[in-house]
């Protein structure tokens, strides 16, 4: 099936429509758009040399909460607490430090401006969150993602110190888990990711799952003074 090319109307076609994972090109970065995407399980992920692609891919990339990996290294780092964690407190830096690290075996960054400027109006409306990693009060690595119902979105992550957005994506899941979140969208399986604990399920799964969790209540809002629910 070709892939859809979106016009101005706010509608996306069936996920299963999607052909090795690439479901629609075109259309736009509106938060109407982008928060219609992630509720139908689809993301955009492009570069600056694209348009706007938007995809659903099978498998999909999620993380129980519940079984994420901590190996003994990292747990030693978490008990000594050298590193402080904030939340929505520096989200257009971490977003910016995603934008300009690079990764083995990537040339350039899907972190276009245009995707970072809508991430960041994503964020003043209470949908995209960061999670920080500071270490003597600077900025050290983090996380940052999209919130709807109970489900969190990862979308990308850096690291300057060592296991610095470990930490980050280790805390996120404590306090996911203390709302009763039980996923995190990993979205494509990486080596990092699947040390870690993720696992690779099919799309439709996902999508099972994904509609259950959007049936609740989403927590909109900066999540820097949100403290977690006590543990049922």
């Amino acid at each position: 099936m070709p892939v859809r090319r979106l016009g101005r109307a706010l509608a996306f076609p069936p996920v299963d429509d999607a052909e090795e994972g690439l479901l629609a090109i075109g259309g736009d970065l509106s938060p109407e758009r982008l928060l219609l995407a992630y509720r139908s399980g689809i993301f955009p992920w492009y570069d600056d040399r694209m348009p706007i692609l938007w995809h659903s891919p099978d498998p999909r990339c999620v993380l129980p909460v519940d079984r994420l990996h901590v190996g003994r290294t990292l747990r030693r780092v978490l008990a000594k607490g050298t590193y402080e964690i904030r939340y929505d407190s520096a989200f257009e830096r971490v977003i910016r430090a995603c934008q300009k690290t690079a990764r083995p075996g990537q040339d350039g960054t899907w972190i276009t401006d245009a995707m970072a400027d809508a991430y960041l109006l994503l964020n003043r409306l209470g949908y995209a969150h960061s999670v920080e990693t500071w270490l003597d009060g600077k900025l050290a690595g983090g996380l940052y993602g999209v919130s709807i119902g109970r489900m969190f979105f990862g979308e990308s992550m850096f690291s300057w110190a060592p296991n610095a957005s470990k930490i980050a994506l280790v805390r996120l899941a404590e306090r996911l888990a203390g709302w009763g979140f039980p996923l995190i969208d990993a979205q494509v399986a990486t080596e990092h990711t699947l040390s870690m604990g993720a696992e690779e399920w099919p799309r439709r799964e996902f999508i099972e799952a994904l509609g259950r969790e959007l049936a609740h209540p989403t927590r909109q809002g900066s999540w820097a003074n949100d403290e977690p629910d006590p543990l049922r």
